[in-house]
């Protein structure tokens, strides 16, 4: 009996160990068929992924920067949906490497790319709540994600992440994988990278951020868009910010008197960047960029584009340009431009297109329908208007090209120059005063107009004439289109671009004017009597570096001789002669400089709705426009006194500071 119990007891427990081993059996083939099940995945999902090291070869798109001549103001940035500039990490202070781990990825150096407790933390989570919202991200995985990855929230995903990151990590340095990180990551709308959010925020580079400042950049990784400190989250910003310190105390990597004096300090943000001489960025130079690499080229490839701006000269222009508007309103001009160029170079060092951008298009007190609109926008000083007498340069000199001089008279009286446009041209001085004889240097430095039309009549005879002798012009309309011929030749190899039209389309009346030009053009071309007969064509473009600093485009304009010397320096004589212009202008107009010898002239048209004043030394041309950008008439009152003033205030500031 004994001998049987024993028995059935030896079998109970070999056939408990049985079902144990039958249940172990099973588990073990649960655990391998799950493995073999992971690994199916695995292959299935790896199969068409891209390799980690495509990272290398992947192209990060970088926003392209418009300078000033100098590079240290920025103009102008252009992207497309990722402001970025990539930066190596040793450019990135060590304790906003390690800010960034401790707010994202305290184990970073001692993981293999993935963090297995924070992934079961994760899990459990969202197993209780029967949905994937806990999230356990590496800087790794962080990093594969946001560069081959959607962001959806499903198991493939996450296969396919853990794939690529346990690859990555394998591969690659932590430190390679952190700069990959750092560069990449979002920091606030349209920012990604600790170098665009450091220069939007701080207006610095990232290598000379504080600790507080590093401390605040990494709180922004969490929520970029819901912690801008131009949002209404600035406190909890500020509060993480402060997290962040007390956890990089506690690792050690920074100590309690650092921790302590940082959480107190305070920090100043920049003002949201706006566009600088915008009319010059925007209307000028961003349109020869988009036409020369396309708009996708310039959101993308991080060009620096350095431009012949001077910074200071243009805010200068800008405050002159805007408060001379606002006095000449009383006279009904409500518009400004001005454009200063360096005659040697053609560089455009300043640009006001109209007097303010940004302002209202009606000005105080002023009703729609009332004479007072302005575009704001639009660059007038690339628009077609008409230059009134700041034309007649050209037909003077080429009248000495002709080979007149200053010294050669003609009689200033009433005069008929015959049938132009259907009736009889007659016209008069500003002052509607004759003066008989006058020497060309009279006439020309006093800006009268019956000599200046009889100039065109000098230019237009095969011969050297004495028209003091000419007592009737009536019949002589070839003679004058000859002579007006030759003068827009003059014009045009001088810069003068408008001047397009058959020379039967224009009358004798384009000495005084009547042919629309641009101030751009005009100041370039004054240039060439300020150079002594030399021309560079205007450039707003020093050079523009690729990405990696290689220049791939330079300014490389070389002077061209369009005008003898003697007669550029003869020109230059008469406009600044202020005794000579001295009985039309005043002794001391504003076109007058004490201490300086500047050659100056001004146009008026004959409806006054323009008004000009350009001038030059050897070192800087400067033109001012003033009217209506809807061409609407101001008061009559001559250029001198609304152009003048906003010239002499910038030409007099600039030249203090000029050779």
């Amino acid at each position: 009996m004994a001998k049987r119990k024993r028995y059935l007891k030896t079998y109970q427990k070999s056939k408990k160990r049985k079902k144990i081993f039958l249940v172990l059996k099973f588990f073990g083939f649960l655990f391998l068929f799950f493995l073999l099940g992971c690994l199916f995945l695995f292959v299935i999902y790896a199969k068409d992924l891209p390799r980690p090291e495509k990272f290398l070869e992947r192209e990060i798109f970088q926003s392209t920067k418009i300078y000033d001549r100098t590079g240290e103001a920025l103009l102008y940035e252009i992207y497309g949906e990722e402001k970025r500039e990539i930066v190596p990490l040793e450019k990135v202070p060590k304790y906003l490497q390690q800010a960034v781990i401790v707010a994202e990825d305290v184990n970073f150096y001692h993981h293999f790319g993935i963090d297995p407790k924070a992934i079961g933390r994760a899990i459990l989570a969202d197993l209780r709540l029967w949905k994937p919202v806990q999230g356990a991200s590496t800087i790794p995985q962080q990093l594969i994600r946001s560069s081959f990855l959607t962001r959806e929230k499903t198991l493939e995903r996450k296969i396919k992440e853990i794939i690529l990151t346990l690859e990555l990590d394998r591969r690659y340095s932590k430190d390679q994988i952190l700069e990959w990180y750092l560069n990449q990551v979002p920091f606030g709308p349209n920012l990604y990278g600790v170098e665009a959010v450091s220069q939007s925020y701080f207006r610095k580079s990232v290598s000379e951020v504080s600790l507080s400042e590093a401390a605040l950049l990494a709180s922004l990784i969490r929520a970029p868009s819901y912690f801008t400190p131009y949002g209404e989250h600035l406190d909890e910003l500020l509060a993480r910010k402060d997290y962040i310190l007390a956890r990089m105390e506690r690792l050690g990597y920074i100590s309690s008197e650092e921790k302590e004096r940082t959480q107190n300090e305070e920090i100043k943000f920049a003002e949201p960047p706006k566009i600088l001489a915008p009319h010059f960025t925007i209307g000028y130079v961003m349109e020869y960029l988009e036409k020369e690499y396309g708009q996708d080229f310039l959101r993308e490839k991080g060009l620096r584009v350095y431009t012949s701006l001077d910074w200071e000269l243009q805010k200068l222009a800008e405050e002159i340009v805007e408060k001379g508007a606002k006095n000449n309103e009383k006279y009904r001009a409500f518009n400004a431009s001005l454009v200063a160029i360096s005659p040697e170079t053609g560089q455009i060092l300043a640009m006001v297109g109209s007097k303010n951008w940004f302002a209202d298009p009606y000005p105080e007190n002023c009703s729609p329908g009332q004479n007072c609109f302005f575009e704001p926008y639009p660059n007038v000083s690339l628009r077609g208007r008409q230059p009134g007498s700041a034309f007649k340069l050209f037909v003077y000199a080429t009248a000495l090209k002709r080979g007149y001089d200053d010294k050669v008279q003609i009689l200033d009286e009433s005069t008929n120059f015959g049938i132009w446009g259907g009736k009889e041209y007659i016209p008069k001085n500003y002052d509607e005063k004759f003066r008989g004889k006058v020497t060309l240097r009279e006439g020309l430095a006093q800006s009268l107009n019956i000599p200046s039309i009889k100039v065109l009549y000098l230019i237009g005879n095969e011969e050297k004439i004495d028209i003091l002798e000419i007592n009737n012009f009536l019949g002589q309309e070839e003679v004058f289109r000859e002579g007006l011929k030759k003068s827009i030749e003059t014009a045009q190899g001088m810069g003068i671009t408008t001047l397009t039209q058959p020379i039967s389309f224009y009358g004798p009346s384009i000495v005084l004017g009547g042919g629309e030009v641009r101030l751009l053009d005009m100041v370039s071309a004054y240039g060439v009597f300020a150079t002594g007969g030399l021309r560079v064509e205007s450039t707003a473009i020093l050079k523009i570096e690729d990405s990696k600093g290689n220049i791939i485009e330079e300014n490389k304009k070389v002077p061209k001789r369009v005008l003898e010397t003697e007669i550029a320096q003869l020109i230059s004589d008469i406009l600044s002669d202020n005794e000579a212009r001295t009985p039309m202008f005043g002794a001391r107009s504003p076109l007058y400089f004490e201490a300086h010898k500047v050659a100056a002239k001004t146009g008026t048209t004959d409806n006054y709705r323009d008004g000009w004043a350009i001038g030059y030394t050897p070192s800087i041309v400067v033109g001012v426009w003033v009217g209506n950008n809807d061409n609407s008439p101001m008061a009559k009152v001559p250029a001198v006194s609304l152009a003048g003033p906003i010239f002499h205030q910038f030409m007099e500031k600039a030249l203090v500071n000029l050779p």
